[in-house]
């Protein structure tokens, strides 16, 4: 595509943003059932693009140029569509983000300001081999008055330009270029330059990518990078679930970030827990690697200092004994990504001390890292997760797709009745009210 074509599909979803900013909730959900109606009804459509993204997988594994998380990530079946889809409906369910009234204050008798929800207004986003990943972004954009501007990885994009079309199609009245699809590299350049365009940008990818999209652009970048996640089974943690929580931290799904990388183990209950844990993980296929202490009580490779600092995406996983609460904390936090942290204990004094000293925007208590979605947390869907801790934080769903805007009802009201010798003073009074145009709350 070229740099015009760019410029003008972006040019096209500022349109369509302010027309979506103008459509009440009814239209945008109902855009969003007929997309999930859309979904179910060319499921055969969307799988025979994605056998061929997943084939063009396959032999690029076996040349070694793609990793067996990478086409695992790829991979459609109908139950995950079927998911899909039931995600779309529950983002058309979820509670209007738009017009909301975040707060309400009298400056004075007839003069009342409103901190109002509004849409961010264009979104760049730039994504991984997920195929879902589409869909779900596209949703949340649909569902909180936001045009999107969709780019996906080149290892998706049967699967991903026929979603898209898809989606296209279905959405029916909805204003023209509310979705737009690029797919050459060279178009990331050309939005990186549209800072007067496009408002906010959100990187999906390696942490590399988004620390070069970081930097070669003037426009707000809202996302992470790795997810270097951890579990930590302190010495009074019930040691029957901690084996459970951390075999589906790891095992349940290890292609994605949510994943655990590192099991963090307290000196006192290693003897106890490792052995059945590291022989339940090596029947799951689990490549382990252990600090020196964990090796003393098992037999696993040994573990390198730049072991600690990897997201491997897979079945691997590193093990590393600590002799004391604050030692998991710091070495979580040295280490870690800000992303998903969980401590497994029956202290809740103890629990509560890991929650609040660790960096990271969630924290889990006696659960797996796994939970770290937005679906899961009653977002809807999520565009990513946000590992910063401005505007948003953990994973992106429609709040986070929003800003908001103050609307001041007056009666005629100057400044000048407020200012000088005889200036009348403001009220400033906090009330419950919400917005409506052009009327001023009922006494």
């Amino acid at each position: 595509m070229t740099e015009q074509a760019t410029e003008r599909k972006v040019a096209e979803a500022q349109s369509a943003a302010l027309e979506l900013a103008k459509l009440d909730d009814d239209e945008r959900s109902e855009a969003l059932h007929a997309i999930a109606d859309a979904l179910a009804a060319n499921e055969e459509r969307i799988l025979d693009a994605n056998e061929t993204d997943v084939a063009e997988g396959e032999a690029l594994l076996e040349a070694g140029e793609y990793s067996q998380a990478l086409v695992d990530r790829l991979k459609l079946s109908p139950s995950k569509l079927d998911d899909i889809a039931e995600m779309v409906r529950s983002v058309a369910e979820q509670d209007d983000p738009l017009g909301r009234t975040l707060s309400a204050r009298r400056l004075d008798d007839g003069l009342e300001l409103y901190k109002v929800g509004v849409p961010i207004g264009v979104i760049g986003t730039v994504f991984e081999s997920r195929p879902d990943a589409l869909v779900q972004i596209a949703a949340l954009s649909l569902k909180s008055g936001n045009a999107v501007i969709l780019k996906g990885g080149s290892e998706a994009s049967h699967s991903n330009r026929v979603l898209y079309e898809v989606i296209r199609e279905a959405a029916g009245e909805m204003p023209d270029g509310w979705a737009q699809l690029i797919e050459a590299r060279e178009d990331v350049n050309t939005m990186l330059d549209m800072d007067d365009s496009i408002d906010l940008l959100m990187p999906r990818g390696s942490s590399e990518f988004v620390s070069y999209i970081q930097d070669n652009t003037k426009i707000p970048v809202l996302g992470h990078t790795e997810g270097i996640c951890h579990v930590f089974v302190d010495h009074d943690a019930d040691l029957e679930m901690a084996e459970d929580v951390a075999f589906d931290a790891k095992v349940q799904y290890p292609a994605v970030c949510n994943a655990v990388e590192t099991l963090l183990v307290h000196e006192s209950v290693a003897a106890d827990f490792l052995p059945d844990m590291v022989e339940r993980y090596r029947e799951a296929g689990v490549t382990l690697r252990g600090d020196a202490a964990t090796r003393e009580v098992v037999d696993v490779d040994p573990a390198t200092d730049a072991d600690w600092e990897t997201e491997y995406g897979d079945l691997e996983l590193s093990i590393k004994v600590v002799d004391s609460l604050d030692s998991a904390i710091d070495h979580v936090n040295a280490h870690g990504s800000k992303h998903t942290e969980s401590i497994l204990t029956e202290d809740s004094d103890r629990a509560a001390t890991f929650m609040r000293s660790i960096d990271a925007a969630s924290v889990f208590h006696n659960a797996s890292t796994r939970f770290a979605d937005g679906y899961r947390y009653g977002l809807g869907a999520e565009v990513g997760i946000s590992t910063g801790k401005i505007h948003a934080r953990g994973p992106v769903g429609l709040d986070g797709l929003t800003t908001y805007k103050y609307y001041l009802e007056g009666d005629g009201h100057l400044v000048a009745t407020y200012a000088g010798e005889n200036a009348k003073p403001y009220l400033h009074e906090e009330f419950a009210g919400e917005w409506i145009p052009g009327h001023l709350a009922e006494e």
